[in-house]
């Protein structure tokens, strides 16, 4: 398999996150409906913070035992510790200050345009860029993923991680477009979160063919993990809302077993592949 196809293809492994999008656009719908779509997108999230967290541990878990033989680096290990814990703090108070940012920048720009009148703060697009932040950072590991399997000459296993972050990535698009479920976002907003989101399994590809890091690899994956879980509290925060208007948290519960079945049978293709 060439390089320029499996670049290709690893672009495509990240660009199914929009086939997931439309969701956004679907407009009147009830709020039973959106509070199902919030709460699945809530549970892909959750799946998707344990499966970061669980591949961003592996390299630091396995380097313990050569450590406990006195065998391996320590100064290897600790590197690798420190940007676990940097990475995910870094991604969860990140976005704290990012909203702050944001909310503050929107206020202002209301201000101008309404001559000094309030406005309301646009949540569902400020939460939805989010989310996309969060998953870009998480399919660039993917792309190195394929990228270092690929030129390894392991491009079996490379065509197979393309296939299953593919259909992985298409229910991650749907967790993005659940916050826009009133379908005010744009086409444009749209393709941006898309971008945002997909196009970092292309980079990732490249990097990875030409670059091994095992803290580069740690850290995209802890800085995903850190703004997951900001998102997965914000989700939630909405999730509450819904269930005390609708007055059935069911719906709420069913909805994040469901998400999380979904992004655990997804990622099973991955699995399968040994990764």
């Amino acid at each position: 398999m060439s390089t320029p196809l499996i670049v290709a293809l690893g672009a495509f492994a990240g660009l199914t996150v929009f086939l997931g999008l439309p969701f956004a656009r679907l407009k009147n719908l009830p709020n039973s409906v959106q509070a199902f779509l919030n709460a699945c997108a809530t549970g892909i999230l959750i799946f998707l913070f344990y499966d970061v967290i669980s591949k961003a541990s592996e390299p630091i878990n396995e380097a313990i035992i050569p450590l406990q033989q006195g065998k391996g680096s320590v100064g290897s290990f600790l590197l690798n510790v420190v940007v676990f814990v940097a990475g995910l703090g870094l991604g969860l108070m990140g976005l704290v200050y990012f909203e702050r940012w944001f909310i503050r920048r929107t206020k202002e720009q209301a201000r101008v345009k309404n001559k000094g009148g309030e406005a309301a703060i646009v949540a569902p697009e400020a939460l939805a860029l989010m989310i996309a932040i969060g998953i870009g950072l998480h399919n660039f590991s993917e792309g190195l993923a394929i990228g270092q399997s690929a030129a390894s000459g392991a491009i079996q296993l490379a065509a197979v991680l393309i296939i299953g972050f593919g259909l992985h990535n298409m229910t991650e698009g749907f967790g993005i477009a659940a916050p826009l479920a009133r379908g005010s976002a744009s086409w444009m907003f749209i393709g941006l979160v898309g971008l945002i989101s997909g196009g970092p399994t292309f980079l990732g590809t490249l990097v990875g063919m030409v670059f091994h890091s095992e803290p580069v690899f740690i850290g995209c994956l802890t800085l995903a993990a850190g703004a997951i879980i900001y998102i997965i509290n914000e989700l939630l925060d909405i999730g509450r809302k819904f269930a005390w208007k609708l007055k059935t948290p069911e719906v709420i519960m069913w909805g994040v077993l469901l998400g999380f079945l979904v992004g655990y049978g997804t990622d099973l293709v991955v699995t399968w592949s040994g990764l």
